[in-house]
């Protein structure tokens, strides 16, 4: 390997605007513009994620690696190792990118024991904080693999070995600890293979209870390290798991409230997997910012004729604006922010086909913001919806919620006549034009 892995880009990647031929500049993205009073990239925090672009070689089921990725063969594995995190940053500081993120065993060699992955990635987490130091990019959260090892084929804080449930728990814990030492302010949960593959041989409430306590373990260790950040998880119904415990938001919300755990963790929702489960991504991001859970989100999509997770870079301004536009409405995301955990096309095996995919997502939530604010700014969605609840603030709507009112008093109303509601018109296709109208507004981003 040379000094440099991308030696066809030779500069930071700079804003060309929206009639730019430059293939390797923004037309969008500008991270010191202001919206709605802040600069661009504190609404979107944006993160490049290690594993996707930098540990993966191109495999599927089918067929062997595609992409050119040298330090994952090299027979020296710490040597590959920081070669990897050297092309990483390299990558980081050409595109701009102000986070990262990460699972352990992303950086560090699995070695022969505990022990000596332990010390690996202590080894390598000394190089990260160097490399932060240099190029002010930083780490946006932390995880750990607890799903890839054939220990895990049953689960890590689910498996009917506490031997399993034990090493998982000491991965978690030191990963923990190394997103605080990086300076992290957030740590990510992801159930792999926290599911079942069949019912024949799985003890649901056996393995909730599992789940609970080792969640509840985490939260006991980040106090007990004074770890400042957010704990989150990531909601997915499936895949590789047959069915996943954390199937969405609203199946995490709710097992977190059963076992006591709400207030310590919240969601980072991956658009994807919102589509997997049959909700739509705007449906996964409403659901978090109404019930005060929303973290972060993992931004890329899938592919409507699929059925599994493509992760595919995000390129749909209109499936992203109205997201934004409710985080915009809860007031922002940080310290969550949006991490692209997408992946190249295994054609796409020229090395700048990287930032070709990474200049595409970051244009397409820029835009999806400017979008969302333009939303926000003209006002006309709230003050519909304003207008469609305001009769629950009458004196009827009021008695109602305030507990004033029996069912028995309620059907005495109605019979007397008091009571005759008269429908009214939900208008969806003329709010379906409000949207358009704003993305339309806002096709041609102003330099700045």
């Amino acid at each position: 390997m040379t000094s440099e892995f991308f030696t066809g880009v030779t500069e930071p990647i700079r804003y060309g605007g929206p009639d730019s031929t430059d293939p390797l500049t923004f037309k969008a993205w500008q991270p010191n513009r202001v919206v709605l009073g802040k600069r661009m990239v504190e609404h979107l925090r944006p993160g490049v994620c290690f594993w996707h672009s930098f540990t993966w070689a191109g495999t599927d089921m089918f067929g062997t690696g595609t992409l050119d990725r040298p330090w994952i063969t090299m027979a020296d594995e710490m040597a590959g190792a920081r070669a990897k995190m050297a092309a990483a940053f390299e990558f980081f500081t050409k595109l701009g990118a102000p986070y990262y993120c990460f699972h352990d065993r992303d950086v560090a060699p699995e070695g022969t024991s505990f022990a000596e992955f332990r010390d690996h990635l202590d080894a390598l987490t000394d190089d990260a904080l160097g490399y932060q130091e240099r190029t002010g990019v930083t780490l946006l959260w932390g995880t750990a693999n607890v799903f890839t090892h054939p220990r895990y084929q049953a689960g890590a804080a689910t498996n009917p070995d506490p031997e399993v449930f034990a090493y998982a728990a000491a991965q978690v814990k030191h990963m923990l600890e190394v997103t605080k030492r990086l300076g992290g302010p957030n740590y990510v949960l992801w159930g792999g293979r926290e599911g079942y593959d069949t019912l024949l041989n799985t003890d649901l409430r056996r393995e909730g209870a599992q789940l609970a306590r080792f969640l509840h373990l985490v939260v006991e260790h980040k106090h007990k390290i004074g770890f400042k950040g957010r704990l989150l998880i990531e909601p997915k119904p499936m895949e590789p798991a047959k069915h996943q415990y954390d199937y969405d938001s609203a199946t995490v919300h709710g097992f977190l409230a059963r076992n006591g755990l709400e207030g310590e963790y919240q969601l980072n929702i991956e658009a994807n997997h919102a589509t997997l489960a049959g909700h739509s991504f705007h449906h996964e991001v409403a659901y978090a910012v109404a019930n005060g859970v929303l973290g972060s989100i993992d931004a890329n999509r899938g592919d409507p004729q699929n059925g599994w997770d493509t992760d595919q870079f995000p390129n749909s301004v209109e499936d992203l604006a109205l997201p934004l536009y409710e985080i915009l409405r809860a007031g922002g995301i940080a310290p969550g922010g949006f991490n692209f955990d997408a992946k190249l096309r295994r054609q796409s095996s020229d090395r700048n086909d990287l930032f070709h995919a990474h200049i595409g997502g970051l244009d397409t939530i820029a835009q999806a913001l400017l979008v969302a604010a333009d939303l926000v700014e003209r006002g006309e969605l709230a003050a519909n919806l304003d207008a469609r609840y305001a009769s629950w603030d009458g004196a009827l709507g009021k008695a109602i919620l305030e507990g004033g009112l029996s069912l028995a008093d309620l059907e005495a109303r109605v019979a007397a006549g008091a009571v005759n509601p008269v429908p009214v018109s939900g208008g969806q296709e003329r709010l379906e034009n409000l949207v358009n109208k704003s993305i339309w507004a806002v096709d041609r981003p102003a330099a700045g």
